[in-house]
């Protein structure tokens, strides 16, 4: 069952270890009405595709695998009802982790935000694995039409078509996250993009790459 997909959650969970603290973070990819995700409590590399628990989206029911689903289930259930994507990447990276401590969301200070949005928001507190969380991420993505957000206190959320592209994405906002708290620190607020400029970056970004 999503072998393939499970196999995919062993050979980049290690990732984690380079974004994350511990065994803080959590992963998982979609296949249909289900995502394999990996397991709590376990080191990134501690696990075989055996292990990699399999979630239903619709209930949060594990369904196979030998280990433990990630005490995330929930705000991964939810995001898959949410919306068609089909990777999630959860971290508590630092300087990420910073903008959540300090409850405030990331504006287009530059122009590689748009691999998430126009803006990075911010989702209110609730307790870690719990529904209220779930809603609350959702929510906050939904209003801010990104695929990213910050949840306070707590730690970034990143959702994309794929693994690799939520990786990757997770690694721009943990960047962007940096300069704009050095650029707070260096004095003075930051300069943003507009609305306008962030479009010219999306019509570009149509025809970037190979």
């Amino acid at each position: 069952m999503l072998e393939p997909e499970r196999r995919r959650v062993v050979d980049r969970a290690p990732a984690l270890a380079g974004l994350t603290p511990g065994r803080t973070g959590n992963l998982s990819v979609r296949s249909d009405d289900r995502f394999a995700v990996t397991p709590t409590g376990v080191p990134y590399d501690g696990f075989d595709t055996a292990d990699v628990p399999v979630v239903r989206i619709e209930d949060g029911e594990h369904v196979a695998g030998g280990m433990a689903p990630s005490s995330e289930v929930p705000m991964h259930a939810a995001i898959y009802r949410r919306e068609d994507v089909d990777a999630i990447v959860h971290t508590h990276s630092p300087w990420a982790t910073t903008m959540a401590v300090r409850q405030e969301e990331l504006p287009p200070i530059h122009y590689m935000i748009v691999a998430v949005g126009k803006r990075v928001p911010v989702a209110e507190y609730a307790p870690y694995g719990t529904d209220e969380l779930a809603a609350n991420v959702v929510e906050a993505m939904t209003e801010a039409d990104s695929t990213a957000c910050f949840i306070e206190n707590h730690g970034l959320v990143v959702t994309a078509p794929d693994l690799d592209t939520a990786i990757e994405d997770t690694i721009h906002v943990e960047s962007l996250s940096r300069i704009y708290l050095q650029s707070l620190a260096a004095g003075g607020e930051p300069t943003t993009l507009s609305d306008d400029q962030l479009e010219t970056v999306l019509e570009r970004f149509e025809s970037y790459g190979q």
